[in-house]
């Protein structure tokens, strides 16, 4: 997988069913953030080199698409075999270069799993219609076939489950996937290939190519790849959208998020809190579905659920990946953390007040930020405005159910939302009103489970598609619809008919 220099190692790609050196000469560096050190050199493809993985893919696609589902599908058994047996391998590499602790590690694997699992049922979710004689003795019925070469672009923050999520029904259905990962953790995606290779996939059928904008571009403008998967910033996003669409791929972008949690005066306040804390400063706030926003209704409300937050804040460790006593690690990079800080001294100047203060956390080395809650944050505050990716967290203090659901429905992102109530009818009343794509009722996160579609709304997800679910299955493949007839011998040669045919 990897090549020494200097005590470094440089990673390959993955092109053909072999570990592949980069061409471009061109490399990023690779940090471990718990320790803040340089763990390895990440290849930056060059448009040649991404051109050249896809027409590997291209070629082993014409081959894969005619083996059966149902062989395809024995083979993606075998590789959920090996990701259970694996799992310890693959959180220690996770823990390694994302800085989440293994516990956490460990939890998205599980996730990326059940994605897996949905794949599994491609034969039940490639199944077509079919109708006898609609009219003249004529059948029809649809078929789906895959698209052909699709790709997929995967964030930092999540680097096994959102692979797994963006890929596993794509390889069921029929196509060939290359993978670009983030360049800031690109060994685990290098893993799966070895996981891949072994489970039985065809050369060329799994291709990760490592990069940077060159090779997202190059993706981007590509003809013989045919729909595009994304997960990043919403900057990103709706540049990968937009620019994927202009030269005809199908793409679904998923963006940022900004995600409520609105606390009802007959909430179980403890309850809350604690579901808070997970939901919000878990992976140290590197989720796109993580609690941003705290929004209790009410003052009597929001000195409660402030005055016992405040208490367990202060009980959070932050620690490296492999401390089993932290509730949560390091943030990406150095940059990450002086953004968080930036958004954290900007607030307190226009008026916010700080409850807890992490941006002072003693480590001699590491990208470490402790927890930090800040109250009567205003809407009108950039730090609520904008997603905020490290465990800076806010409330929003409000006087009505209304004012809550108005707020979150003229924020700009769309992802994820919650509300803790023991009230039905404000329940009700929330889940129907909220203009959000991902909604719970006393869950602090609402990501849905593999086998449900997972998107947000406005501009935190760009195209008609979802990252994982049911709706995987139609996005990798295109439907055809056949209208046949076999007519008998006297039948042949009648007259022709002029007007548009009907089924009368």
């Amino acid at each position: 997988m990897t090549k020494i220099q200097n005590n470094v190692k440089t990673l390959t790609h993955f092109i053909g069913g072999e570990m592949t050196e980069g061409k471009s000469g061109r490399t990023s560096n690779i940090y471990s953030p718990s320790f803040g050190e340089i763990i390895g050199l990440c290849p930056l493809a060059s448009t040649e080199e991404v051109n050249e993985a896809v027409e590997a893919a291209h070629a082993a696609f014409k081959k894969w698409k005619r083996i059966s589902v149902g062989k395809r599908v024995q083979i993606i058994h075998r590789f959920r075999s090996l990701l259970v047996e694996k799992t310890d391998q693959l959180a220690e590499m996770i823990g390694l270069e994302s800085g989440k602790t293994i516990a956490d590690a460990k939890g998205e694997i599980g996730r990326g799993i059940e994605s897996v699992d949905l794949a599994l049922n491609a034969p039940h979710l490639l199944k077509g219609e079919y109708s006898v004689n609609v009219g003249g003795e004529i059948n029809s019925f649809s078929m789906k076939q895959p698209l052909g070469v699709v790709a997929a672009i995967s964030p930092f923050n999540f680097p096994a489950m959102v692979p797994l999520a963006m890929t596993s029904m794509a390889i069921a259905v029929g196509n060939a996937v290359i993978l670009k990962p983030s360049e800031k953790v690109p060994n685990s995606a290098l893993f799966l290939s070895e996981l891949w290779k072994e489970a039985g996939l065809p050369d060329g059928v799994w291709t990760v190519i490592n990069g940077d904008k060159e090779a997202v571009d190059a993706i981007l403008h590509n003809p013989k790849i045919h729909a595009i998967s994304f997960v990043g910033s919403t900057k990103v996003a709706e540049y990968v959208y937009h620019e994927g669409t202009r030269h005809n791929k199908r793409v679904a972008s998923f963006g940022g998020g900004k995600n409520h949690m609105v606390i009802m005066p007959d909430a179980n306040i403890d309850q809350a809190v604690t579901a808070f804390l997970g939901a919000a400063y878990g992976a140290a706030s590197q989720r796109c579905m993580a609690i941003s926003v705290a929004m209790p209704v009410g003052e009597k409300t929001a000195e409660a659920f402030v005055a016992k937050l405040k208490e367990k804040v202060q009980e959070l460790k932050v620690g490296s990946y492999n401390d089993e006593n932290a509730d949560f690690g390091a943030v990406i990079t150095q940059e990450s953390k002086d953004t968080v800080i930036k958004y954290i001294d900007e607030s307190l100047e226009e008026g916010a007040h700080l409850c807890i203060d992490g941006r002072h956390t003693q480590s001699e080395k590491g990208f470490y930020l402790g927890p930090t809650f800040l109250d009567h944050v205003t809407p009108d505050m950039k730090i609520y405005q904008e997603e905020v990716f490290g465990p800076a967290r806010i409330a929003v203090r409000v006087n009505t159910l209304d004012e809550a659901i108005n707020l979150i429905n003229e924020h700009e992102y769309g992802n994820g939302v919650t509300i803790f109530t023991n009230n039905g009818p404000a329940a009700r009343k929330f889940t129907e009103e909220i203009e959000v794509g991902m909604v719970g009722v006393n869950v602090p996160i609402p990501i849905p489970v593999g086998y449900h579609n997972f998107g947000g709304l406005k501009r935190s997800k760009f195209g008609d598609g979802h990252m994982f679910g049911p709706d995987t299955a139609r996005f990798f493949t295109k439907t055809k619809t056949i209208s046949e007839r076999w007519p008998e011998a006297k039948d042949i040669g009648l007259k022709t008919e002029f007007s548009f045919p009907s089924n009368q």
